[in-house]
């Protein structure tokens, strides 16, 4: 399915409620998974269940770096956000990217969602362990640079718990299966919750 579908697909659920943008990559796009099961659709069901009815929207895309959030995130706000979640930098860390760039893309991403005003919540990555105990370092200390700068939340690592444990991944050990994605769901909620809090409660951000 293509990002297009996937934005106006999900657009149309309509209903009220914040409109949550998730920018991301396959581990959100939900790689393997159907749709009802992807990070989107469990992360909006997770939400309603707790009281509150936020819409959101999946806006990633299978093997997209950084570079590629960048390029297409002026077109994926088309939808509207009233919040947005950036899950990117897996694949700059797959492929050994350099981490300034990784930066760089991540504080433009970040910087111009804050200049709209619109609140945002990043999600850290670690890279793969063969790439050397030098080049995880410089790359997860890319996401909290980020997030002190803006003064946004940070998630500090979107697998948490998920990660290197068979039972809840895919044949390929890398993405999350259906209830990999319910454990994500279930350890992000909170920074979600308070994510959207001022926006569904405006007492709560004064």
């Amino acid at each position: 399915m293509t990002l297009a579908l996937v934005l106006l697909t999900t657009a149309a659920r309509g209903g009220d409620g914040v409109r949550i943008l998730v920018l991301g990559d396959s581990l959100t796009a939900g790689y393997g998974l159907a749709a009802e099961a992807a990070f989107p659709a469990r992360l909006e069901h997770a939400l309603r269940q707790a009281g509150h009815p936020a819409q959101v929207v999946g806006a990633g895309v299978s093997g997209d770096t950084t570079a590629g959030g960048l390029a297409r995130l002026d077109w994926s706000l088309a939808v509207g956000a009233d919040a947005v979640i950036v899950e990117l930098g897996a694949n700059d860390g797959l492929r050994g990217l350099d981490p300034e760039a990784t930066y760089a893309n991540l504080d433009a991403i970040v910087g111009r969602l804050r200049e709209r005003g619109i609140p945002v919540l990043l999600t850290g990555m670690l890279a793969p362990p063969n790439l050397g105990r030098e080049y995880g370092a410089e790359f997860a200390a890319v996401f909290p640079r980020v997030a002190r700068k803006h003064g946004v939340p940070l998630y500090p690592f979107f697998l948490d718990g998920v990660a290197a444990v068979p039972d809840l991944n895919l044949a390929d050990g890398i993405h999350p299966n259906a209830r990999g994605v319910d454990v994500v769901v279930g350890r992000i909620l909170p920074y979600v919750k308070d994510l959207i809090r001022p926006l569904s409660d405006p007492a709560a951000g004064r």
